[in-house]
Parts: structure tokens; sequence; C-alpha cells
């Protein structure tokens, strides 16, 4: 089923430039972040991470910060634009262990729409959406002359979200959305429409790995679920394309394609 969901912001979009003194009242510039909590297994074996939080300021310009982990900063305060939906990411890593922004799935946000008492409610969830977002947003950008009318802050979040709720997609993609190619869907958007038939996993290819400990091994989704292996077989990991990362009580093993390194834990 082919669907439209570029609408409902618009509407938002129009109204609060029309009255962009009464939006400056119902949502102030500024917001603290609240982050959500780290999955335990990430703790445990790689300890607090780093943030890096990426955003657009009110004139429209990408902006970013580092959180240092136990640092004040962990109240950080973000201005944004009050007129649109946009996004805000936060990717958690870890640079002692050599994992960089990029390597582990993001906590995310949308304004207004995970606006809490003034502030900003970053979740899990919604990292698939600032993802997406940002995704929709450089495929637009790449198609050559910009239809105004697709750009992704009039897309339908509130709709887009409802798509994950039992039974409208499959469980594999409610369980753990990241097993969606969001870039392709992206570009798919906005050269035709948006489908939710494309909300489908990856293709993952099969990678024997020749090293000892059965796990449990976890991978860079906070939804992906930990693999299991018996001791002293083959370890069989699936592999998509891009880096892919799990950790273990032994170490980190990072795959992209037929390439691979383990770096055991000291």
């Amino acid at each position: 089923m082919k669907t439209t969901l570029f609408k409902l912001v618009v509407i938002f979009t129009a109204s609060c430039s029309l009255l962009a003194g009464g939006c400056k009242d119902r949502f102030p510039s500024g917001y603290a972040l609240e982050l959500p909590k780290l999955p335990d297994s990430w703790i445990s074996l790689l300890g607090e991470p780093c943030w890096r939080i990426e955003w657009f300021d009110p004139g429209g310009r990408e902006r970013n910060a580092d959180i240092l982990p136990g640092s004040p900063g962990m109240d950080m305060e973000i201005e944004l634009p009050v007129t649109f939906t946009n996004p805000v990411t936060a990717w958690p890593y870890w640079p002692e262990h050599r994992l960089i922004p990029g390597f582990y799935r993001p906590a995310g946000a949308l304004f207004p729409f995970d606006v809490k008492n003034n502030r900003l409610s970053l979740s899990w969830e919604a990292g698939v959406d600032a993802v997406f977002y940002r995704e929709l947003n450089l495929a637009l950008h790449s198609a050559g002359e910009i239809d105004y009318s697709r750009i992704p802050a009039n897309f339908d979040w509130p709709r887009f979200r409802e798509l994950f709720e039992p039974e409208t997609l499959s469980k594999e993609v409610c369980d753990d959305p990241w097993l969606v190619n969001w870039r392709s869907v992206a570009e798919r958007t906005i050269a035709g429409n948006f489908d939710r038939r494309r909300l489908v996993p990856e293709a993952a290819d099969l990678k024997t790995i020749l090293l000892a400990g059965p796990g449990p091994w976890y991978g860079a989704s906070p939804f992906e679920k930990p693999l299991f292996f018996t001791e002293g077989e083959p370890l069989i990991f699936p592999v998509r394309p891009g880096l892919n990362v799990w950790i273990s009580a032994e170490g980190i093993l990072r795959i992209n394609g037929d390439v691979w390194a383990f770096t055991a834990r000291n």
C-alpha cells in the first residue's frame, strides 16, 4: 500500500509562520536534553559512553556537540527552530574502545512531539525517526530540484510512529527497526511515495568467524537480541552492509563484508 504521509506538519509550519510570536510563547527555543538509559549489556561491557549530539539551530544550521561521561554537559541545553518539526540525534560512543560515533545506533527525538515540560526527551525508538528524517532530507537535496512539499518537516510523523504498533509491520521489524535500510526507504519515498511494504529487514549474509567464546554477543542496536553459540563450535553472525559490531565478555568484533577484526579484552 503506497501512502502519502507528507501532509500533517505543513499546517503546523504555516500556522507558526503566521503567528510567530504565539509559537515562541508556546515553544521556547532552548531545551534541556533527557538522554535515555543505555542497555545494561553496553554499560557492563563498555562502561559509560560519550554522546555526540546533532541538531539544527534556529537558523537552520547543523550543529553538534559532545557530552563526556560525568560532565556538567549531561544536562545540556540546545536551541531549536520553533516553526517546524526537526530532529535531534544522540550517538553513544566509546573512544577508549575505538568505537566512534556512528558505530552504535543513536537515540533521538523529534521536536515538538517529544517535548515534555520544556525538556526534550530522547528515546531509542525516536532515534529511528531522527535518522529517517535526515535520510529524507539527504535524498531530497540529492534529487536535484527540491519539491518543498516533500521536506521531512511536512512528513506525518505521528502516523509514521503508529506503524510500529503490533500487527502493522512484521514482528521482526517491530522488534528491531534498525533491520530496515532507512536510506533506501528514504530515497524511494522522495522519488515516489511512502510505502510501508518497504519496511522489511535488510538481507543479511551469514559469516562464520573462528573465535573462542559462545557469548552472549550483543549488537550495536539497543533492540537487538543477543547471540548465543555452543562452546567449541564456529560462530555464525548475520552480517548486513556496512560495519557490523558485536561485543561480548571476550572482546569486540567488527565485521565489514568479508573483512573482520577482533579486539580481545585486556
